[in-house]
């Protein structure tokens, strides 16, 4: 399918996003996150996808926030179904996606972009992004889940300080703070996160899926993340992957995992 602000791309079984409205600096907008939420539930089933790696066009923005111009005259009815909307369609369903996904944060990520970024498992940065949730300058505060997602990452002290003074911080504070993984030069940005993705891609997929879903669940409301783990442990169990596993590590082979 042919999207007019993404564009999308599958090589060696990882399908890369990149979000192309350059001129916008990669603002997200409606039609950008229901082009997104197409793709990324489009991923799931697609045994041609093994993980997804998330970036922007060009040089100088990941997602500089959201499109302000389609939300500047909502009303507080309107704004909380922003919110709802895209946090159900777009940054929950990248949360909890059965397969890796990767933010490739190739420049500034800010607002909604770095929400964007902090829905995907794994974030590495070039050397030269920026990152911030600069909502309270607006008069808004994050609502895609940045609040929740920046204390999960960093903790309730610097994430508050970030949220409060809307500051933005560099690639190594971003990384010394364990908000993303790791830093590249731009160069090599999307060539390290796909080295990344193929190490794990060479890991069980059910088991990989399993460990997302148990990992969720330690910040979910009102959900044992102990107990989801028994339950994801136990369900390894009955997997084709478990056993092709377990056989190669007796038998001194690789092992060919199906995600099955």
């Amino acid at each position: 399918m042919n999207y007019s602000n993404l564009l999308i791309e599958n090589r060696e079984r990882i399908l890369y996003i990149t979000i192309n409205r350059e001129s916008k600096l990669n603002a997200l907008n409606k039609a950008t996150l229901a082009e997104l939420h197409d793709v990324i539930t489009g991923s799931v089933h697609d045994d041609e996808v093994g993980g997804l790696i998330i970036t922007g066009a060009g040089q100088k923005a990941f997602v500089a926030g959201a499109d302000i111009s389609e939300f500047a005259d909502f009303n507080a009815d309107e704004g909380r179904e922003l919110a709802r909307e895209g946090q159900i369609k777009v940054f929950d369903v990248i949360q909890n996606h059965s397969k890796p996904v990767i933010a490739a944060i190739n420049g500034f990520a800010l607002g909604g972009g770095l929400e964007l970024a902090m829905a995907c498992h794994i974030r590495v940065a070039a050397s030269g992004a920026k990152m911030g949730l600069p909502e309270v300058s607006l008069g808004l505060i994050p609502g895609y889940g940045g609040t929740q997602r920046l204390t999960e990452l960093i903790g309730k002290g610097r994430a508050m300080e970030m949220i409060m003074t809307a500051d933005m911080i560099n690639a190594e504070d971003a990384y010394r703070t364990g908000l993303v993984n790791h830093v590249f030069e731009a160069d090599d940005l999307l060539t390290k996160a796909a080295e990344l993705m193929k190490k794990i891609m060479t890991r069980s997929p059910f088991a990989v899926g399993c460990a997302i879903r148990a990992i969720n669940a330690a910040s979910a409301d009102g959900i044992n993340g102990y107990e989801t783990e028994i339950s994801e442990f136990s369900n390894c169990f009955g997997s084709e992957d478990f056993r092709e596993g377990v056989a190669a590590f007796l038998g001194k082979r690789k092992a060919e995992f199906t995600g099955r």
